[in-house]
């Protein structure tokens, strides 16, 4: 009866954690950490576009790029540590639910659960390459290498296009719930003056709109490579936003696209102030 009682408080307590200032914490610390890579990646694509830049336009260029900055060591550890949080953020709502009155489905579950995976990876790529162990591979590589193992197995071929064909799926989606200012629902607009929402809603908007015509665009290019069974032309996020120059408008279409990223990292920043958690 007792280890009963003492696991029902012992679950309790960590309901509440998850429910309350932790989460909170660990929320937005993860969505600020989002937003400074999402930052530097534009403004590195920004920098390509104009033909300045030196630097692959994708996370490890992100981490190099801070890396450089004065205290970069100590700015890679703080952004690990706040990716960290997110990853511990999302597990808490895989466990325990989201905020929202269908925040207990599986609907909102599952999602959570796959982002907690997704975003402890990053965390551990961002502190090993703060700890000087590697961590910041070219993203062209390790989509091309990844693309290719996958398509040595059974039915790889499909495996591949089916994802590449969930990625575009997903762009689009974010896309659209960016133009329909979804996330309206996850902000406490009551706390926003009317010139502070039209700003999150510029940025949410441009930002959101190009996150997901850089998604969609990713997954088109991994189709491709399950059709034409050629691993070589999956990209990565650096080779998919440089293929936006070779478009008829040529560098101007990325430089559009990598404001939006700037755009996108501004938004995080935003969410990080005001989302409800």
């Amino acid at each position: 009866m007792n280890a009963r009682v003492l696991a029902q408080t012992g679950r309790g307590r960590a309901r509440r954690a998850a429910n309350g200032s932790t989460a909170e914490g660990a929320a937005r610390a993860g969505l600020t950490a989002r937003g400074v890579i999402y930052l530097l990646v534009g403004v590195l694509a920004l920098q390509i576009a104009f033909g300045t830049g030196n630097r692959e336009a994708d996370r490890g260029g992100a981490l190099a790029e801070l890396a450089d900055k004065p205290f970069g060591a100590v700015l890679l550890w703080a952004l690990g540590a706040g990716l960290v949080g997110m990853a511990l953020w999302r597990l808490s709502e895989a466990l325990f639910g989201a905020t929202g009155k269908d925040g207990h489905t599986a609907k909102k579950r599952l999602p959570a659960a796959a982002r907690c995976v997704f975003y402890a990876f990053v965390a551990y790529s961002v502190l090993a390459f703060a700890a000087g162990s590697g961590g910041g591979g070219s993203s062209d590589r390790q989509s091309r290498d990844v693309t290719a193992k996958v398509m040595e197995m059974p039915a790889g071929q499909w495996i591949v296009g089916l994802a590449g064909a969930g990625i575009v799926v997903a762009g689009v989606v974010i896309a659209m719930q960016a133009l329909r200012r979804s996330y309206h629902k996850k902000l406490k607009l009551g706390e926003l003056s009317p010139r502070t929402r039209r700003l999150v809603d510029v940025t949410g908007v441009g930002g959101g709109a190009a996150r997901g015509i850089v998604f969609a665009v990713a997954g088109g290019f991994a189709v491709r490579a399950a059709v034409d069974y050629e691993p070589d032309r999956a990209k990565g996020l650096d080779d998919t936003l440089r293929s936006f120059a070779e478009t008829p408008l040529g560098p101007w279409l990325l430089v559009l696209v990598a404001a939006g990223l700037v755009l996108f990292g501004v938004f995080s920043f935003a969410l990080a102030r005001w989302r409800r958690v």
